[in-house]
């Protein structure tokens, strides 16, 4: 059985830093491409980055770009989300998932219907 275990989320200002971990376990780690998603209240889930099984390939939304690093530690079943300078419309549920047969990584991987695997969420609140 998949786990998908999201945490790090939190309270922070305005251009404050978070840093998101993701554990998975029941299926080989450095098998699975990986991604974060994020949803808002009243919004649709939105992907903000994805990372390829060896971490060679990323890919960010145009909305995190240069902000927000993607990396991972197959060593220790994690996946990782840097997020620097946030803004209040960066405030929402983040979620961790995961695939096992993805094969690249880019703009048409970073969408919820790639992903098998999902954790429960991790809350990121930005005050202004």
């Amino acid at each position: 059985q998949v786990q998908v275990v999201e945490s790090g989320g939190g309270l922070v200002q305005t251009g404050g830093s978070l840093r998101l971990s993701c554990i998975a376990s029941g299926l080989r780690f450095g098998d699975l491409a990986m991604a974060w998603f994020r949803q808002a209240p009243g919004k649709e889930r939105e992907g903000v980055s994805c990372i390829s099984w060896s971490g060679a390939s990323k890919y960010y939304a145009d909305s995190v770009k240069g902000r927000f690093t993607i990396s991972r530690d197959n060593a220790k079943n994690t996946l990782y989300l840097e997020m620097n300078s946030l803004k209040p419309e960066d405030t929402a549920m983040y979620y961790c998932a995961a695939d096992d047969s993805l094969t690249a990584i880019g703009r048409g991987t970073l969408s919820p219907d790639n992903y098998k695997y999902w954790g429960q969420g991790t809350q990121v609140t930005v005050s202004s």
